[in-house]
């Protein structure tokens, strides 16, 4: 460990040069020449000084300091504690060591500057080389172990301190608040001799966050002097634990007030749907404050009360573009699209962030195409796109039957640059990957300057489900070189790939690195992908035992799991357990069609006729019904849907003549070439 004078003498030697480089020569005034040039008026240039470094101006402070003729020690000072704070901690240890006089207030800047730097060791070599110390140096050097959680050593300095003030206790209990070493800090507490506000304050806080509020009741009315902070800290308390009759009684009492005590409790009476008061508060608020309008709005949004929003904003004249905002989302998560469209199309004044919600939220709604209809509106007379605008656009297009459209998003995005940012270039991964363009996928991962977890999670799970298992596989391990850290949806995309190509032996090790390795909980999603690998080998039992693990350990089994076990009965025939794992599926998903299917399948396969019938009047009884299947095409016109059963299509008639014209062709190319 290096001395107080080497750790000086090092960082004087290191920092020269810089300080060269930046500030040109120091002028070095001589003891003589001080005699004959007349003292100047230092005070409105180290202002100056101040004045630049707090607005982050440091060349022209650095020049100003250049310039001068004379300075004193608070041009020093000035300067050194304007480079900490705006984080030029070289600089500020270059003047440090320079500086031909120095006072209490440079060390002490000094020690503060460099704990806040996290230069802990530093400050430590500053203070013990100091010879005389003051109350501020030892609280700053306290304040400092507290800042960077070194708590103990902030206990050892407040020990070794020749005299203490109420600011030295109030940090040193203040932090062992902070880390819940509560009995001590009562012990300190009540060890103080003379104490503040803020000593009071710091000690009912702890209480409040112990949830010892009885306690802190006592103590706060104890208080020979209350401030707002400790008002509304009791008040806090009061609506945290559910006692917000007592909060507004204490509000009632208060006789200074700021904005934190209004939002608390209007927020707080929100919370308990007490609605009409917390408007009634808000309208007796000095100054009426947007924000806490909105966050009454919000939290009747969050609670499912979006028309009772909704009303309030027709009813008071406090709404904003934000609040009406709000009342869209809301809408759009009760799944009420037309009251959506509705307020958007009633806003005055509709900004690029209430296009993008609509936009989102019709594609959330499965109402994608709404969405580009109004993407398209947007670009002809709204605001310009922005990221998350591109995100919503290339989602939709993701789960269209073409990619044509995807394609135009993604040339227009290229054309205003919007390519160049990594939630755009996500969402062009999930596009591509889920139409089925794998490589334009590929491209486009390979293309981005920068990926982060969801980019990888998107090109490992497309390139999954797609059966490029060993490429997925390639891509994973490839991530583990990375910083990022695999989660929950990259392991469902791993598991998807060893168990589309089989790969038993690998799914069973990454499962098992999932939970040991990298400590996540499987989802239903994992099971479903190990139970579905288990069983497309046969390995029914070893699948039925991972249940019962689940099962052991209190985890429900979703219905996508037993699923995955039927579909592995059924393909290896396997009666016992499908009849086990179909019964659980028609409990947790009665109007499944396909699990009834399955079963009468199995049954007739096996000659248990009655057993069929049994299933299918089950599936009669509870009124289900096969969905139909499903089929489409892009052609210039447009795109063209068609449902099994149905004949609604306008050219349906003209197709079924060509279908007909076919099916004879096909049975007279068969009739030629038996004949022949």
């Amino acid at each position: 460990m290096l001395s107080s004078r080497s750790f000086l003498k090092l960082t004087k030697t290191l920092c020269l040069t810089l300080t060269r480089r930046l500030s040109h020569t120091v002028p070095q005034i001589s003891t003589t020449n001080q005699r004959l040039i007349t003292p100047l008026n230092l005070k409105p240039i180290n202002a100056e000084i101040s004045s630049l470094m707090r607005n982050s101006r440091i060349q022209e402070a650095q020049n100003l300091f250049d310039k001068m003729p004379q300075r004193d020690t608070v041009t020093w000072n000035v300067m050194i504690r304007g480079y900490f704070k705006n984080g030029f901690l070289d600089n500020a240890m270059c003047l440090f060591n320079q500086m031909p006089e120095r006072d209490m207030f440079t060390y002490n800047t000094v020690i503060a500057g460099l704990m806040q730097s996290d230069n802990v060791q530093g400050a430590k070599e500053v203070f013990d080389g100091m010879e005389v110390r003051d109350v501020v140096t030892w609280n700053s050097m306290i304040s400092g172990y507290v800042c960077n959680g070194l708590i103990d050593e902030a206990l050892r300095v407040f020990h070794g301190m020749p005299l203490k003030d109420v600011v030295s206790w109030n940090l040193v209990i203040g932090a062992l608040v902070n880390c819940q070493r509560m009995e001590l800090a009562e012990s300190y507490f009540k060890e103080m001799g003379a104490r503040d506000v803020a000593s009071w304050t710091i000690i009912v806080n702890g209480l409040v966050r112990e949830g010892r509020i009885v306690e802190a009741r006592k103590l706060f009315d104890k208080m020979p002097a209350k401030d707002v902070q400790a008002w509304n800290l009791m008040i806090a308390g009061y609506l945290d634990n559910g006692c917000v009759d007592v909060a507004e009684d204490l509000f009632q009492k208060m006789h200074d007030r700021d904005l934190t005590s209004w939002k608390q409790l209007i927020n707080g009476l929100v919370n308990s749907r007490r609605i009409d008061a917390a408007i009634s508060y808000f309208k007796q608020m000095p100054e009426t404050c947007e924000k806490t309008w909105n966050s009454i709005i919000s939290v009747l949004i969050r609670n499912g009360l979006v028309k009772e929003a909704h009303a309030y904003l027709e009813k008071y004249p406090y709404s904003n573009i934000a609040s009406w905002t709000n009342v869209i989302v809301g809408y759009f998560e009760m799944g009420e699209v037309g009251s959506a469209i509705k307020v958007f199309e009633l806003m005055t004044t509709q900004d690029v962030t209430v296009w993008n919600v609509m936009i989102f939220g019709l594609g959330e709604n499965d109402l994608g195409e709404e969405g580009l209809k109004f993407f398209v509106q947007m670009k002809e007379s709204g605001p310009s796109p922005d990221n998350a605008t591109f995100t919503s656009v290339l989602t939709i297009c993701s789960d269209l039957p073409t990619l044509d459209l995807g394609r135009q998003i993604h040339a227009q995005a290229i054309k205003i640059a919007r390519n160049q940012f990594t939630t755009v270039s996500n969402a062009m991964i999930t596009m591509y990957a889920r139409c089925g363009n794998i490589q334009s996928a590929l491209l486009e991962f390979s293309s981005m300057p920068i990926h982060d977890i969801i980019s990888w999670n998107s090109i490992i799970c497309g390139l999954a489900y797609h059966g490029y298992a060993e490429k997925a596989l390639e891509m994973f391990e490839r991530m583990r070189f990375t910083d990022f850290k695999p989660d929950d949806i990259t392991f469902v995309g791993v598991l998807s790939a060893c168990s589309y190509a089989g790969l038993v032996d690998q799914g069973r090790y990454y499962f098992d690195c999932m939970k040991n390795k990298y400590f996540l909980q499987p989802r239903s999603a994992h099971y479903t992908c190990v139970v579905d690998l288990l069983g497309r080998f046969g390995l029914i039992d070893e699948a039925m035992n991972l249940l019962s693990e689940i099962r052991a350990d209190g985890i429900e089994v979703s219905s996508t799991v037993w699923g995955a076990l039927l579909g592995a009965c059924r393909i290896h025939n396997n009666i016992k357990v499908g009849e086990i794992a179909g019964e659980r599926v028609m409990e947790l998903e009665p109007n499944n069609s396909g699990v009834y299917l399955i079963l009468t399948e199995m049954y007739l396969s096996c000659g248990r006729r009655e057993d069929a019938k049994r299933i299918f009047a089950q599936m009669k009884e509870n009124g289900v019904k096969k969905e139909p299947g499903c089929s489409w095409i892009q052609i210039n016109d447009g795109g063209h849907v068609f449902l099994s059963g149905d004949s609604s299509h306008p050219k349906f008639h003209r197709l079924r003549y060509l279908l007909n014209l076919l099916h004879t062709e096909m049975e007279r190319e068969i009739l030629f070439y038996a004949y022949y």
